[in-house]
């Protein structure tokens, strides 16, 4: 249960941590810390959480990362479901604190998105779904090899935390325009319960694309990697 509490609170922590940042701090007037403050703030949420609870749960926070460690063969298809369900629900969470934040400034709407994800007239560059699809399955493959790299024998010891973070930050440096950015199932829920509308209605692909690139990164690790990695 603790493992499952720390999935809790860590994906909480990313979803208002990083789509908080967002919804109350991008577009700021005169000081808002635009595209390069949220990517990241992403990477710190991940980066904080680690350290906090990686030793707890191993720090996945992401629905997509626990089905990826399961097919490299790193975690137990018995905790799959408990894990996934833990990050939704700690995402849908951090979505209704952060709504009650929101709307207690004047004029608050979640018209703009509530910092969903979206393709076609709802990416903030208005890309097409298959340009959203490939940027989602990319990503997220890419960072699972960096996650199971960093976190794998071989490696320098106590730096994946900072590998990690700072992998999810370049993929919000590079795809906020297209997406603005999931790679993960449970921070895309989080918010989209709230927005409503259409990020309910593309929510479909904010799943399937991250569980996609998350096994392609898995088996990608695999073919590269030594046998005890």
């Amino acid at each position: 249960m603790k493992a499952y509490l720390s999935e809790f609170v860590g994906t909480f922590w990313l979803v208002l941590g990083g789509c908080g940042s967002a919804v109350l701090a991008a577009a700021f007037p005169e000081v808002g810390i635009g595209l390069l403050g949220v990517s990241l703030a992403f990477g710190l949420t991940v980066l904080t959480m680690a350290y906090a609870i990686g030793h707890v749960s191993g720090c996945h926070l992401n629905p997509a990362v626990s089905i990826g460690l399961f097919v490299a063969g790193r975690f137990p298809a018995s905790k799959l479901a408990p894990y996934v369900v833990a990050q939704v629900a700690g995402a849908i969470a951090a979505g209704g604190v952060l709504y009650v934040i929101a709307s207690g400034a004047p004029g608050f709407s979640t018209a703009s998105g509530f910092a969903s994800n979206g393709f076609g007239e709802h990416s903030p560059g208005g890309y097409s779904l298959l340009a959203a699809l490939v940027t989602e399955i990319v990503m997220t493959a890419v960072f699972l090899v960096v996650i199971l790299g960093a976190t794998s024998k071989g490696a320098p010891q106590g730096f994946a935390p900072l590998a990690i973070g700072l992998c999810l930050t370049l993929i919000h440096l590079v795809s906020i325009p297209v997406t603005n950015t999931s790679v993960n199932p449970a921070r895309s829920t989080g918010v989209a319960v709230f927005a409503g509308d259409w990020a309910l209605g593309q929510l479909w692909l904010f799943w399937v694309a991250p569980i996609v690139g998350a096994a392609l990164g898995a088996i990608i690790h695999r073919a590269i990697s030594e046998k005890d990695a």
